[in-house]
């Protein structure tokens, strides 16, 4: 690696739904960003998107980090490989990712339960059509509909509630020439969509939304299962719909989504790299992981529980 392949400079990165400026290391094709106060932590942006596996010499970036004035106690990444065999001496934790392993559309089909097969007839009967879609302006007007129909999703803020057609267009032209988009449309509606980035062989879901009002046309069922069409169509080896467990809530209404159309967890794993005493310190403590690793089961239902119902009261007060 040669210093020409190196510059330091500041991005403008999305946190919960607002541009915050933060430190910013480019080495070749990467962007290294940094998070956290007391705690600063050093990340690939975007790792789950970028062709290649960008950390497979982790040591480049580690020793570069360590000789620069890069304001970073911890340099965190997670092993692209679904096989679940750590490769690296580094600390880690078992993070998770939820897939569906791509053989056929027919064994995909005949391995899900017959409520979720009668979903997916469900939703054509019912007059959705599921289709991949260009990306054009007017599609853009349909996920800006999507997106403004309630500021609470999933019990929480909507992060994309609010936004006009100029950034909602900015905000989903990432990756653009491995990007797939499905429509799922009542007649010329768009009722709901996914965004798919095709990376190393595998697809992974960036992005899936549908209009709460039409949730009785089963649209989510639909748009998996031309997704799995779709992938099986390009060779694609794994569907990867983000996280299987969030939060250790192993039984909560996404997770149990996913588990009926045929996802499964698959355990990889994330590497903590000291860069400092204090990071040192940090993850001999456990401190470097998200709170909701170090809280019981039990505190985190409670905690989230009281967040749906501040959410949802205040949606309703407006």
């Amino acid at each position: 690696m040669t210093k020409s392949n190196l510059s330091m400079t500041e991005a403008d990165v999305s946190v919960r739904g607002v541009m915050v400026r933060m430190p910013s290391l480019h080495i070749n094709d990467c962007e290294v960003t940094v998070s956290g106060r007391w705690l600063r932590q050093a990340s690939i942006r975007d790792e789950e998107y970028i062709k290649g596996d960008p950390a497979v010499n982790p040591k480049c970036f580690i020793d570069f980090m360590k000789t620069t004035e890069f304001p970073a106690d911890i340099f965190t990444f997670r092993q692209r490989s679904l096989d679940g065999v750590a490769r690296h001496p580094f600390p880690m934790w078992w993070d998770n990712v939820a897939a569906i392993s791509i053989t056929s559309y027919d064994f995909w089909l005949s391995s899900l339960s017959q409520e979720t097969r009668r979903n997916i007839r469900l939703s054509a009967k019912r007059g959705v059509t599921v289709k991949a879609v260009p990306f054009t302006d007017e599609f853009v007007r349909g996920i800006r509909d999507i997106y403004n129909e309630t500021p609470v999703r999933q019990g929480r803020r909507f992060w994309h509630f609010g936004k006009d057609v100029e950034t909602v267009k900015r905000d989903n032209s990432s990756y653009a020439e491995r990007s797939e988009f499905i429509g799922a449309y009542v007649g010329t509606e768009l009722a709901g969509f996914i965004k798919m980035v095709y990376v190393n062989g595998t697809a992974s879901i960036m992005q899936i939304l549908c209009k709460n009002v039409h949730q009785d046309k089963k649209c989510m069922n639909a748009l998996i299962a031309k997704a799995v069409e779709i992938c099986h169509s390009k060779n694609v080896s794994h569907l990867i719909y983000c996280k299987y467990i969030y939060h250790k809530k192993h039984h909560d209404a996404l997770t149990e989504f996913k588990r009926r159309n045929g996802f499964q967890m698959i355990r990889v794993p994330r590497y903590y790299v000291p860069l400092s005493l204090r990071g040192r310190i940090a993850i001999r403590l456990r401190l470097q992981l998200p709170i909701s690793e170090l809280l019981p089961e039990t505190l985190i239902k409670a905690l989230l529980a009281c967040r749906t119902f501040y959410y949802e009261r205040k949606c309703a007060q407006k």
